[in-house]
């Protein structure tokens, strides 16, 4: 089992900054992916971004230029900077990992973007 710890949500103004971490931890052999969704009140969960064990990252279309994914692989901790925050980015964001195959979600953070 991998346990996934978020941390880094919370309230910012229209224009602020946020960065989202997540760790991974437990039984641990290779993580292949790893990345964050979001879902927003009576919306379906959706992608935001998504990294590789081989550094390659992939974004949602509508996020890129304004969101930022990253890794550091030896603490198995994957960041998202997310920059220019808009209202319609309030959303609770989830962190997903792929460890040898499985897929694993965070319990999720709530980033609310208001003023």
């Amino acid at each position: 089992q991998v346990q996934l710890v978020e941390s880094g949500g919370g309230l910012v103004q229209p224009g602020g900054s946020l960065r989202l971490s997540c760790a991974a931890s437990g039984s641990i052999f290779r993580i292949d992916v790893m990345g964050w969704y979001r879902q927003a009140p009576g919306n379906q969960r959706e992608l935001v971004a998504l990294i590789t064990s081989g550094g390659s990252t992939s974004y949602a279309d509508s996020l890129k230029g304004r969101f930022t994914i990253s890794r550091d692989t030896a603490k198995n901790t994957v960041y998202l900077q997310m920059n220019r925050l808009k209202p319609e980015d309030t959303a609770v964001h989830y962190c997903y990992v792929v460890e040898s195959r499985r897929a694993y979600w965070g319990q999720g953070t709530q980033v609310t973007v208001s003023s």
